[in-house]
């Protein structure tokens, strides 16, 4: 399938639907008794269905998810492909961005990245260091689009006044249960900017959906839909709002496929917003607000 595509009116595209990889090869470090073929088999299965966004990072088990990247996308026209890396926070002086990109690159096997994020804001290295050597990637052809991660609007302000190139994104957690980017106007913010909001984490891990609410189970049946799906489809039903989920199951992904294409009712989306239980206004993962 194709999936579809959102534009800024920058002119900035993005697939509204992505594939993480988070914990392929490893938490923090790589595991060696992960199966990295079975990982390398679900990055190829989703690009066989026309998953085109891979989002990654150099801390994701140390790097080692990067080079299993690498080699599932190998057979394939590297232009046709939107892949995305971040930097860790450990890594934002002006030197350590630019090498940080480059090793990233070599793991991929590629020579440019569609789009590099800043993984998260450091409280110890100045911004602007950071952005400036964002530029500098620019500038030298290693990276085709800038953003950000887990920024709220300050730090989001602060970044885009830092900058010479545009701040295409910012991928937060986000979905019907946590709702800190609303709480915390970086939706808002995002759809009066003309930033993407990427959500990570749609469905919580699958956690999500462990007892389906009834407004979910309503909304599933007027749409012909599975709850999984109401719940992806909520997020990327929204102005500016794109997603992305890891799963090495093919049977999810076909099922999250399912999510796309189609739009709930504006009355729905906000009905959803309103009557979700138990929704929580901090993230249970990377608050927007931390001390390092």
């Amino acid at each position: 399938m194709k999936i579809p595509i959102k534009q800024l009116a920058s002119g900035f595209q993005m697939p509204v639907y992505g594939l993480g990889t988070w914990q392929m090869g490893g938490r923090n470090e790589r595991d060696p008794k992960n199966n990295d073929n079975a990982d390398i088999s679900a990055i190829r299965y989703a690009i066989e269905r026309g998953v085109t966004h891979i989002d990654t990072a150099e801390s994701y088990a140390n790097g080692y998810t990067e080079s299993l990247v690498g080699q599932a996308i190998k057979p394939y026209d590297r232009r046709s492909l939107f892949l995305v890396s971040k930097v860790h926070s450990s890594h934002l002086e002006y030197q350590q961005v630019i090498d940080a990109a480059r090793f990233s690159l070599d793991r991929l096997g590629t020579d440019y990245l569609d789009l590099y994020l800043i993984h998260r804001y450091s409280l110890s290295t100045p911004l602007g260091e950071t952005m400036q050597a964002l530029d500098e990637l620019i500038h030298q052809g290693l990276v085709r689009n800038i953003g950000v991660s887990n920024f709220p609007v300050e730090k989001m302000e602060e970044a885009r006044a830092l900058t010479k190139n545009k701040i295409v994104c910012n991928q937060v957690h986000y979905n019907l249960k946590y709702r800190e980017v609303e709480k915390e106007g970086v939706l808002r913010y995002c759809q009066e900017h003309d930033v993407m909001l990427v959500a990570w984490r749609p469905l919580q891990k699958g956690l999500l959906l462990d007892a389906v609410p009834p407004v979910v189970s309503e909304l599933a049946k007027k749409y012909g839909k599975t709850p999984t799906q109401i719940a992806i489809n909520w997020v990327i039903s929204q102005d500016h709002v794109v997603t992305l989920s890891k799963t090495s199951n093919n049977d999810h992904l076909q099922e999250n496929l399912g999510a796309v294409g189609w739009s709930m009712d504006t009355e729905d989306i906000e009905k959803l917003r309103s009557e979700f239980p138990n929704q929580e206004i901090v993230s249970d993962a990377v608050p927007l607000h931390y001390s390092e």
